[in-house]
């Protein structure tokens, strides 16, 4: 009995644009909201998009993730300068040769691994690169892009999700709070680490039982016919050579390790070493990039791997021709992933054009007001989950829902702790399936998984993680 295809479905691209047609229109039905001079009377109404409000808010997402979108770019161009030398591709089938009959090990390390990027300075954007890396790998091990996206994702979304010394998160709640409302710190991490270690390891038991089927009956995977033949188009020729003893040259191995390197100094300039007390840090790389490591954002990281790129070429000898050639060829590859991130903060731009995310929270946060404390974080997650949909920046929701939510809290005698971990984690599982996160459309693009097979795929997992977050939650707002 042959398999019955799977229709297509919408694409992310109209996906996100209905969103935010969606979104205007609902500006229309809500209350118009009412100024006092230039400023807005908090959760009075809302302000109606004008047609060109609606069809500037993705063109003006650009504007608002121009950073990204060229951090992307040279990302792009560097990936394909190594992808020339045939380093990455010799050293994956080195790694799988190595753990042949062990390649599932490979899944809860490096889950772990991203995760603590998450938790510690709230990887997810900075993880596009390694959609491609690790869909070749595990393409070649046996498994698919599924799998692939899945470590990325669900590895660094547990640890942002759990965050416990997240600036753009934790850091960013809690410098939102208005003075007079007082939190512990030390709660607040301990609650994160329960958080971020619960989701790891419901996550790693998923995609693990998962990757087994697939390797044990191909069938068995989630893609589409038409995703697996994409699949084989982009990472079929790793897995047709894997029986090969492969080998590395002198060159090839000098690459791998500046390949390495780059990432490696990347983390490293992203987490704010200043605020844990860490000065070395601050001392390097500022002559270079114009920012020391500690206080790197996309920029900074775009010219880092634009200079290494430049590096490997000539450490390759590549001559400048070919390099500028390659490299075009490589940001080309990435056009399609930067439309994605860039429309997909179109739906935030017309949000916060419109007042809808201020009237959203200001309103959740007067009904939350009349409910038993069992029930609240319950409520208060659901509501933030909703939120995070539209205003996925973990940052930017922080900053908009922490100084309602937490004097609420504060007032009603709740735990502020709970509250701000509540934004945190609600935020985090939102990030982990929403179309208008730019990190998750684009790196799909690049595995080759369509958004619609990860939401189905995801779906499970998702709803498992929301429910014990929920029950953590509801605990420490009991106790705490």
């Amino acid at each position: 009995m042959t398999k019955k295809k799977r229709k297509g479905f919408l694409t992310a691209f109209s996906i996100i644009f209905i969103l935010i047609f969606v979104l205007g229109l609902v500006t229309y039905i809500l209350p118009k909201a009412q100024f006092n001079g230039d400023e807005i009377v908090n959760g009075t109404g809302v302000v109606s998009a004008s047609l060109s409000q609606i069809l500037l808010s993705p063109i003006l997402g650009f504007e608002n993730a121009i950073d990204v979108c060229i951090f992307v770019l040279i990302l792009g161009g560097f990936l394909k300068i190594v992808e020339k030398t045939e380093a990455l591709e010799t050293g994956i089938k080195v790694l799988v040769h190595k753990l042949k009959g062990k390649e599932l090990v490979l899944i809860p390390i490096l889950m772990f691994i991203f995760s603590v990027g998450g938790t510690t300075y709230g990887m997810l954007e900075e993880t596009v690169g390694f959609y491609a890396l690790l869909s070749a790998t595990m393409v070649m091990a046996g498994m698919d892009t599924i799998v692939a996206s899945a470590i990325v994702l669900l590895g660094a979304g547990s640890g942002v999700l759990g965050s416990t010394i997240n600036p753009f998160a934790v850091g960013a709640a809690v410098s939102a709070l208005p003075a007079g409302v007082e939190v512990n710190q030390g709660l607040i991490i301990s609650l994160g680490i329960i958080l971020w270690l619960t989701t790891l390891i419901i996550s790693i038991l998923f995609v693990t039982s998962y990757a087994k089927k697939v390797i044990k009956k191909k069938g068995s995977t989630f893609l589409s016919l038409r995703e697996r033949r994409a699949m084989e188009l982009e990472y079929g020729d790793h897995a047709e050579k894997k029986n090969e003893r492969p080998r590395l040259n002198k060159k090839q191995k000098v690459t791998l390790s500046l390949f390495a390197l780059t990432f490696v100094v990347m983390i490293v300039g992203f987490i704010p070493w200043e605020e844990f007390g860490i000065t070395i840090f601050t001392k390097f790389t500022g002559w270079l990039t114009g920012m020391p490591l500690g206080q790197w954002y996309f920029y900074e990281a775009a010219l880092w791997f634009l200079i290494m790129s430049i590096i490997i070429g000539f450490i390759n000898r590549t001559g400048e021709k070919q390099f500028v050639d390659t490299f075009i060829d490589g940001a080309d590859d990435m056009v399609g992933v930067i439309l994605i991130i860039a429309i997909a903060r179109g739906a935030s731009v017309l949000m916060q054009s419109t007042y809808l995310d201020n009237y959203i929270i200001y309103n959740a946060a007067e009904a939350l007001k009349y409910v038993p404390i069992i029930i609240f974080a319950p409520f208060n997650y659901v509501l933030h989950v909703i939120l995070s949909v539209l205003v996925p920046s973990s940052s930017g929701l922080a900053t908009l829902s922490a100084p309602i939510m937490g004097p609420l809290a504060d007032k009603l005698g709740y735990s502020v702790e709970a509250t701000v971990m509540t934004i945190v984690a609600a935020n985090g599982l939102v990030n982990l399936i929403t179309p208008t996160c730019g990190a998750i459309m684009g790196g799909l693009a690049l595995a080759k998984v369509e958004y619609p097979t990860w939401v189905r795929w995801a779906f499970k997992v998702v709803v498992t993680i929301a429910v014990v977050n929920i029950l953590i939650l509801t605990v420490a707002m009991m106790i705490l």
